[in-house]
């Protein structure tokens, strides 16, 4: 092996060993990895109607995945936070996971409107935190609202809206715990992500922490929504399928 290139390999396992961000980035990459294959895999387990959100797990696990794998290289070679990889991520995968919504509560009568608004509300979230993070501190505040407000259309949907009220109405306690278990997920698992933007220079919570470490937040908290999500809808599935196989037998 090159010498020059052994040293490199050497210098990287160093930085990995000793940088807790580095570790998150390669602990994400491995988790969403392994989530992306179980959840297609499981798809098999499922009744059909159950498939596509089986399906639409393992898209955003294996995107993030893909994601990370980057993003590590990027981080590892730069020192820096891989803010563009990391928004592709997410305009990627959150709506998708507005998607899981949709997929959640269409057995029990989603309407395409309801997706639509959400897709649209994900995508004003995000698009518009990436300009606040990226235009510099003299407007970083202005578009951190116009992004809070998408995130709170979500938060509204899922609490109050359309959602809310097709989970409260269907007989299936499976359907129950996976959206009270959801609306955890949205408000307490997503509020990272608004947390780390006002931490920016310049924004409201400006140096209550360090901004290096913001990677570490968002690495962990990207690998529990991501699984989780997938985790829930995967038990609903499971559930509703298995309820069906009784009321098939016993007909």
């Amino acid at each position: 092996m090159n010498l020059t290139l052994l040293a490199e390999l050497v210098g990287l396992d160093r930085i990995i060993n000793s940088d807790p961000v580095a570790i998150t980035f390669f602990i994400g990459y491995m988790a969403m990895f392994a989530s992306a294959v179980f959840f297609f895999v499981e798809r098999g387990s499922v009744d059909g109607k159950w498939k596509t959100s089986l399906l639409v797990s393992g898209l955003i696990t294996g995107i993030a995945a893909v994601h990370y794998y980057y993003m590590r290289d990027f981080y590892l070679q730069t020192g820096t936070s891989p803010t563009a990889f990391r928004y592709v991520d997410w305009t990627l995968t959150v709506p998708l996971m507005c998607v899981e919504f949709y997929l959640l509560t269409k057995p029990f009568g989603a309407k395409g409107s309801t997706l639509f608004k959400l897709i649209i509300a994900s995508l004003l979230m995000l698009v518009t935190g990436y300009i606040g993070e990226t235009s510099g501190i003299d407007s970083n505040i202005f578009w951190g609202v116009l992004s809070t407000v998408g995130y709170l259309y979500i938060v509204y949907e899922v609490f109050a809206g359309d959602v809310a009220k097709l989970a409260k109405e269907s007989d299936s306690p499976a359907l129950g715990r996976a959206m009270f278990l959801l609306k955890i997920f949205i408000t307490l698992g997503w509020s990272i992500y608004p947390i780390g933007y006002m931490v920016l220079p310049g924004n409201l919570l400006s140096g209550a922490f360090e901004v290096s470490s913001i990677d570490l937040f968002y690495n962990l908290a990207d690998a529990i929504n991501k699984i989780g999500f997938g985790l829930v809808i995967y038990s609903v599935a499971i559930s509703e399928s298995a309820k069906n196989k009784v009321k098939t037998a016993t007909a």
